[in-house]
């Protein structure tokens, strides 16, 4: 699954939240958005179609009813996902040397893995 940039914005509001939000929770809380108000349906429904989301429930706004949602996965789980949703799939071993290469694969990231590894 690949999302568009729009759709990875509301992702991106829905993963730095943490819990159930509305179509008014999302307005409020995009200010560099890259889509118009009247949209955010379209995003959304986009996004459960995808699978990206799930409906939550159903808060009441002033005087109306509106559906919440959730991601069905991590930040983490949707990057690793689309890693291998292209035609060409990189190797594992050259994915994991590269990615041991860049500034963030710190030491505390390194015993993370080692542990994980002797775990499996």
């Amino acid at each position: 699954m690949e999302l568009t940039k729009s759709e990875m914005q509301i992702m991106d509001v829905l993963w730095e939240d943490g819990g159930p939000l509305s179509r008014a929770d999302f307005l409020e809380r995009t200010e560099a958005k890259t889509w118009k108000d009247s949209s955010v349906h379209i995003l959304l429904n986009g996004l459960l179609n995808k699978g990206a989301i799930q409906e939550a429930g159903v808060v009441k706004r002033s005087k109306t009813y509106g559906r919440t949602f959730l991601p069905t996965m991590t930040r983490e789980e949707y990057f690793a996902s689309t890693i291998y949703s292209h035609r060409y799939k990189p190797d594992m071993k050259g994915l994991i040397e590269a990615l041991m290469k860049r500034p963030e694969f710190t030491d505390e990231v390194k015993a993370y893995f080692q542990s994980a590894i002797s775990e499996k």
